[in-house]
């Protein structure tokens, strides 16, 4: 049996392998960044790649293990998505209209996983301002799918995903407010919980907005929630502090009650493949004694295209408070998008804002005569890198997240597991897990089982020629 790359090690394998002295953080760190150094020309995942500060994070990290004075997630390799502020690091938001000066603290986020040890190798790339599932930028260069480097790796923590499929360490922390979580962890074939909004403090928070783990496996996930969950004041919408078992993540099916839901009500049409894939995810439930329904949609085009205006509108104003120069630099996409807005009147903001509380009640009541729901996280494999999104157009730019953005305004957790691959290009193909609100424990026990009934996975994609 082949034995897999320290890079591949999980977090769980590599806090055991430090306690029992068989691997060092310092020796890990270098074999994660010699790999990002041969990978990274190809995929672009990473901003502010720093194997020297990586290093001695990771000293420090060992002489903690020899000294048995070891923190939560000590020595473990970790990233974190660019609109994460790291204290000294410039946020560009993803576009070259940002003037770059260094952050002055830590994000809650950032400073949950630097108080846990954990070893900060780069941030990671997004499209701007996050109003893209893709890994198009005009600030950082394009980001690419490591399963195929033709491919969009999706967005808006584009970077994340991909460095977590291409094995750039076991943590990555991106954000959501739409789906940016979830959408690229199903393109990447890897894991990602959006957590009830609150679980985990994030600075700003906005309506929908959450920061979340993305990882290879659950029990990664659970090791993140642990750290990341802990309490921040200065997060205004953030839960009290809950004892939850993070890590205790066995859980029966038998019994459970699951929705299926496969049409969302407005978007895209569910590609065949992703339809055949989490059909036989709800059947492997069914099998180990859940009971499956199908649900039929509860969202609408109204209710979206009020979202979409409201964010238009908002996005306008924020592009066009700055100076004309600065604005030509975003994205043709994002100012396309943005334009309208500018006609946008009173009344027809507050109907649009209306929108939000109309998909967040539909969300709510379809999913409460059920334990949980299952969906596809994406209607289609992934698209084109070079796309900013599935349909690449932007007078219908959210086709795509039909089955993730409900949950965002309904504040619900949901997580994405790979649930099959395309049969010509072998990409991956998402599942959702969606809970009640608070259930995030319960969403991770049930991808937990998932990822057990699932069966083997094929091989994390490895190094491709170069585009």
């Amino acid at each position: 049996m082949t034995m897999p790359e320290l890079n591949d090690l999980s977090a769980v394998e590599l806090l055991a392998a430090y306690r029992a002295k068989t691997l060092s953080p310092v020796e890990v760190t270098r074999a994660v960044i010699a790999h990002i150094e041969r990978r990274e020309p190809e995929l672009h995942a990473l901003y502010a790649f720093d194997p020297e500060a990586a290093l001695a994070q990771a000293r420090a990290s060992e002489a903690r293990w020899l000294r048995g004075a070891a923190l939560a997630l000590d020595g473990v390799p970790l990233t974190l998505k660019e609109n994460i502020a790291t204290q000294g690091t410039p946020m560009p938001l993803g576009t070259a209209a940002t003037l770059l000066s260094p952050m002055l603290e830590d994000a809650p986020p950032a400073a949950r996983m630097k108080e846990a040890g954990a070893v900060l190798l780069a941030k990671t790339t997004m499209p701007d301002y996050g109003m893209l599932s893709s890994g198009l930028s005009s600030f950082h260069p394009l980001t690419r799918n490591p399963w195929d480097l033709t491919k969009d790796p999706g967005g808006s923590s584009a970077g994340a995903a991909a460095a977590a499929a291409a094995g750039y360490g076991p943590l990555h922390v991106g954000t959501d407010i739409g789906g940016s979580l979830r959408l690229p962890a199903g393109w990447c074939g890897i894991f990602s919980l959006k957590p009830s909004l609150g679980r985990i403090p994030i600075k700003p928070a906005y309506t929908g907005r959450v920061a979340g783990p993305m990882t290879r496996t659950v029990a990664d996930a659970a090791l993140m929630m642990a750290a990341l969950s802990r309490p921040d004041a200065r997060d205004p919408t953030s839960l009290p502090p809950q004892d939850i078992a993070w890590t205790n993540l066995a859980r029966r099916v038998k019994g459970l009650k699951l929705a299926l839901l496969m049409d969302a009500g407005w978007g895209m049409a569910v590609a065949p493949e992703t339809a055949a894939a989490v059909q036989a995810a709800a059947l492997l439930f069914e099998q180990a004694g859940a009971h499956v329904e199908l649900l039929r949609p509860f969202a609408t085009r109204q209710m979206m295209d009020g979202l979409d205006r409201f964010w238009r509108l908002r996005s306008w104003l924020d592009i066009n408070a700055l100076p004309p120069e600065r604005q030509a630099l975003v994205l043709p996409y994002i100012r396309a998008w943005v334009a309208s807005g500018a006609q946008l009147t009173a009344a027809e903001l507050f109907h649009a804002h209306s929108q939000i509380a109309a998909l967040r009640d539909a969300a709510i009541a379809a999913c409460a005569p059920f334990d949980y729901l299952l969906s596809p996280v994406s209607p289609v494999p992934a698209f084109a890198a070079e796309w900013a999104s599935p349909l690449n157009d932007p007078q219908r730019p959210f086709e795509h997240i039909a089955f993730t953005v409900p949950y965002n305004m309904s504040e619900q957790p949901a997580a994405s597991i790979n649930c099959g691959y395309t049969a010509a290009a072998g990409l991956p193909i998402g599942l959702q897990i969606v809970g009640q609100r608070f259930d995030d424990l319960g969403v991770l026990q049930m991808a937990a089982a998932f990822e057990q009934m699932r069966g083997v996975q094929r091989p994390w994609p490895g190094p491709k020629s170069a585009c």
